[in-house]
């Protein structure tokens, strides 16, 4: 193969991996900046009345003087069980709230655990970075763990 095709190939992949990182950060953020920038949002917890099959819906009472809600819908997880009282945070301007805490965290940035484990063969098969491509693949494990472990 000549350089000049071994390079383009290199860009190319390196391009490939980039766009799978960028498409789980950014859907990973969408719910992350809810939790971890909760300050001057809704807190307060849910209690799941029952779930679908995407979510779950519950009554949910705010921390402090704000009036309670009677329906609020949380993203469905292996995890909730129908009774179940989550602490959340309010998605402002909508009927939805995402689980605050250390489980919160690792579950928002699940997308992008899962795009660290794709780009990882990207870049250790395609590209030919074998460390960089077992380091993606930990850090991509370490949060997909993380969930399991805290949720």
């Amino acid at each position: 193969m000549s350089p000049l095709l071994l390079h383009a190939r290199r860009v190319a992949l390196g391009l490939v991996a980039l766009l799978l990182l960028a498409a789980g950060a950014w859907s990973s953020w969408d719910t992350a900046r809810h939790i971890m920038l909760a300050k001057g949002r809704e807190h307060g917890t849910i209690t799941v009345a029952g779930c679908g099959e995407e979510t779950c819906t519950g009554p949910f009472d705010p921390d402090g003087t704000a009036a309670p809600r009677g329906r609020m819908t949380i993203d469905r997880s292996v995890a909730v069980e129908k009774g179940a009282k989550l602490s959340v945070v309010v998605k402002p301007g909508t009927g939805e709230v995402v689980r605050r805490g250390t489980g919160g965290v690792f579950q928002a940035w699940v997308p992008l655990g899962g795009a660290l484990l794709l780009a990882a063969v990207v870049i250790g098969g395609g590209i030919g970075l074998p460390r960089v491509a077992w380091g993606a693949a930990t850090v991509g494990g370490v949060l997909l763990a993380g969930t399991f472990f805290t949720l």
